[in-house]
């Protein structure tokens, strides 16, 4: 079972960028996938997810309306669209899934993200919003 994130980097304050997260080893649409983050000496926060099979979804209060997550089933690949980013969205960026999670979903029809059923986390993707 593996992770991987890709698509981050520099962008100015008002870009945009779209993260990746592409599973190996399991079926990525049969289990909730996440996205959280954490910025330098902060706590990692939960920013979305997409529950498995219907794909409902869940954004963070401070993301909502700015990010959108969709899954592409036949790339096994879930991304993170990201618009009118600003530096306070700086952080390393991490995808996750609830596979084998005994805590039950990790986004329980997309009504909240559940970090603790979080269990297989990618390595991480740095983003960097500045001028």
């Amino acid at each position: 079972v593996q992770l991987v994130e890709s698509g981050g980097g520099l962008v100015q304050p008002g870009g945009s960028l779209r993260l990746s997260c592409t599973g190996s080893g399991f079926t990525l649409n049969n289990y909730a996938i996440g996205w959280f983050r954490q910025a330098p000496g902060k706590e990692r926060e939960g920013v979305s997810c997409i529950s498995s099979r219907e794909g409902t979804t869940y954004y963070a209060d401070s993301v909502k309306g700015r990010y959108t997550i969709s899954r592409d089933n036949a790339k096994n690949t879930v991304y993170l669209q990201m618009n009118s980013l600003k530096p306070e969205h700086t952080a390393v960026y991490y995808c996750a899934t609830d596979l084998f999670s005994p805590f039950g979903s990790g986004c329980p029809s997309g009504r909240s993200i559940e970090t603790k059923a979080y269990g297989y986390w990618g390595q991480g993707t740095q983003v960097t919003v500045s001028s």
